[in-house]
């Protein structure tokens, strides 16, 4: 979907603006680049970047990787980047199984010194810490004025699910969408008792090309590869043309059988599991499992060569992906992410030695459409703040409406809403920040007043009057704001809004609340998420655990984000993909500080030292009447 990706959030646009990132810098911190790709080879000068997993001055894709160079090109591909005239540098700090924190300190620290205007960093732990070393370097790249966008992880839907940096204070963490949709619903019949479980649309010149074939009944033949050879002793004129995968591409064998007449065609699997494709698609086609099409294939001898096609097509809206990781972030209770941008289905670059160009997924490929949109509006705005980058890009994103429940994704699913660069280079007003915490609540009797405050930049020519209104959802008892009514702003002035939240807990149930502030010039309105929290907030009470190897035995950890009033480490078999028998080795504790709990085990079971295999550790924490638990999978 990155040939539709650019232009959904408003790259093409930018670019019909002026705007192509020419003469801005962008860094990208990740597994390295192929820097000869043709699609990026116009993006770097003389001096690429760094290598911090390997200490050399040459940052190319370490071998059998593809992330960086995936990531590079959704920025600054010649085809179809959103700021295809930047220019790039590199800084590999991942490897083929990660690598460490101090690796991507290191990148981050080169990137500032090296002059770029935007780093984008499409990585992260699953450590909800805005003190996080990596999240607090983001901060710091913020203030020196390199705008900093990350990746908010893949460990979504559920809340607290943002991982480091992403729960930077300054940095902009981007979650992931999937692009505007058709859903088909497919089923086949070929007898009463013969479905087809696996079928599912390959491709399609149209939806309306599908939705034709709903309720038809048509003959098909098998021909074999699906090459023109294939055809010439075969009729499929007005039939469906059943082939099978492998010899030449999808897109020849669908043109194939689109010149001799087919209405549809059918392509199974040579292989266990379900095709991933791609291609140009003439007629309709379906993809079965291997399995599905050798039992399609020997219908036909049975005398059921008769196919019933069932369709049913539904238009889906722009949706947050599923694995896209959730705010908020512990501590700062801030939301996270800060807006959303697609990263479902992208196509991107990678290494030439590994085919050039593929699809992947996650808020790694979100992220970057991120990175590049701030390229466009410092390209458009070069006296802007990394601050006023990060809250026009969030003031002009677009709020999602989830298809299942016809409402607004929580503000720590979507942020302020998806990515819209034109909007954000013609914004006439900023304000900042994009949104807004009050933070918890705990005050058992009484009202407690929280202060917070923002920034209305008028970018306009013309004084404009501002007006303010804050709404929490289902306008709760219990929640009251007070600000200012008006503000006059001269053009090209900044001024500062004031306001007070009261909370009576008495009159509230314990939660999470969230609301808007809706900032208007009579013309347009801005929204601004902001949320609080009545009593101690959800979060897990333990977020991980590990177990590491330490002289000749082992630490186990635990990570508490708040601390604990009772913690339990135990210790059990891994037996044939379940937890199997309680090994009796266990620590506990009470009233544990936040952070790490940790502790030694040497290894033995009643002074026997336990053979090699696969163990699990759990870790159980109790705080403030709220209970988690967490297990960890480990080798001996």
């Amino acid at each position: 979907n990155m040939l539709n990706s650019n232009p959904y959030v408003g790259g093409v646009r930018a670019w019909e603006l002026g705007y192509t990132g020419a003469g801005m810098t962008v860094a990208v911190i990740d597994t390295g680049v192929d820097y000869n790709h043709p699609e990026l080879a116009h993006a770097f000068g003389e001096y690429k970047g760094y290598d911090f997993f390997d200490m050399d001055s040459d940052p190319m894709e370490g071998p059998g990787q593809y992330h960086g160079t995936h990531v590079s090109g959704t920025i600054v591909a010649r085809s179809f980047g959103i700021a295809p005239d930047a220019n790039l540098l590199v800084y590999r700090v991942l490897g083929p199984k990660g690598g460490s924190s101090e690796q991507v300190l290191a990148g981050i620290e080169q990137a500032v010194i090296d002059g770029a205007d935007v780093m984008n960093l499409s990585l992260g732990n699953i450590l909800n810490d805005p003190d996080y070393a990596t999240s607090i370097a983001l901060d710091w790249a913020m203030a020196e004025g390199v705008v900093a966008v990350t990746s908010n992880g893949n460990g979504g839907p559920d809340f607290w699910t943002v991982g480091s940096p992403g729960t930077s204070r300054s940095a902009i963490s981007v979650g992931s969408t999937k692009l505007p949709h058709t859903d088909f619903d497919i089923s086949f019949y070929t007898s009463e008792n013969n479905s087809y479980e696996s079928a599912k649309v390959m491709g399609t010149p149209s939806k309306e090309a599908i939705e034709e074939l709903n309720g038809q009944t048509l003959e098909y033949v098998f021909v074999g590869l699906g090459a023109i050879d294939d055809f010439t002793e075969v009729d499929v004129d007005g039939k469906v043309a059943l082939i099978y995968r492998g010899g030449i591409s999808f897109t020849d064998k669908n043109y194939n059988a689109y010149i001799n007449g087919a209405k549809a065609c059918i392509i199974f699997n040579n292989a266990q599991g379900e095709i991933s494709a791609s291609g140009t698609w003439y007629i309709p086609t379906f993809q079965l499992t291997y399995e599905d099409g050798l039992k399609m294939y020997y219908d036909i001898f049975y005398g059921y060569n008769m196919l019933t096609i069932n369709t049913t097509v539904d238009d889906i809206p722009e949706t947050v992906s599923d694995f896209s990781s959730c705010g908020p972030a512990y501590g700062t209770w801030m939301i996270k992410p800060d807006l959303s941008a697609p990263g479902e289905g992208i196509f991107s670059t990678i290494p030439i030695n590994l085919g050039g160009y593929a699809i992947a997924s996650g808020t790694s490929m979100a992220s970057p459409h991120v990175a590049a949109a701030a390229l466009l509006v410092l390209q458009a705005h070069p006296d802007y703040s990394s601050e006023e980058v990060k809250a026009v890009l969030m003031n002009s994103a677009e709020p999602l409406i989830n298809p299942l429940t016809n409402e607004a994704y929580p503000h720590n699913v979507q942020g302020a809403g998806s990515l819209r660069i034109a909007n954000a280079i013609e914004a006439s007003t900023i304000v900042n920040p994009g949104s807004f915490s009050f933070g918890k609540f705990v005050k058992n009797q009484g009202k407690q007043v929280e202060s917070q405050h923002f920034e209305i930049k008028n970018l306009s020519s013309e004084t404009k009057k501002y007006s303010f209104t804050v709404e929490f959802d289902g306008n709760p008892e219990g929640i009251k704001v007070m600000t200012s009514n008006n503000l006059l702003v001269k053009a090209g002035k900044t001024q500062t809004v004031n306001f007070n939240v009261q909370v009576d807990t008495s009159k509230l149930e314990a939660g999470y609340y969230e609301g808007i502030i809706t900032v208007s010039d009579g013309k347009e309105e801005i929204k601004v998420p902001t949320i609080l929290f009545v009593q101690e907030p959800d979060y897990p009470r333990v977020s991980f655990a590990g177990v590491v190897k330490y002289n000749e035995g082992y630490i186990a950890y635990a990570y508490l984000l708040g601390g604990a009033d009772y913690v339990e480490i135990a210790f059990y078999e891994f037996d044939n993909g379940r937890i199997g028998n309680y090994l009796g080795w266990y620590s506990s504790d009470l009233n544990v500080q936040a952070g790490y709990y940790e502790v030694y085990w040497d290894g033995t079971i009643n002074g026997v030292s336990i053979p090699s295999g696969m163990y699990v550790i759990i870790a159980y924490a109790e705080y403030k009447g709220k209970a988690d638990i967490i297990a960890y999978l480990f080798e001996i």
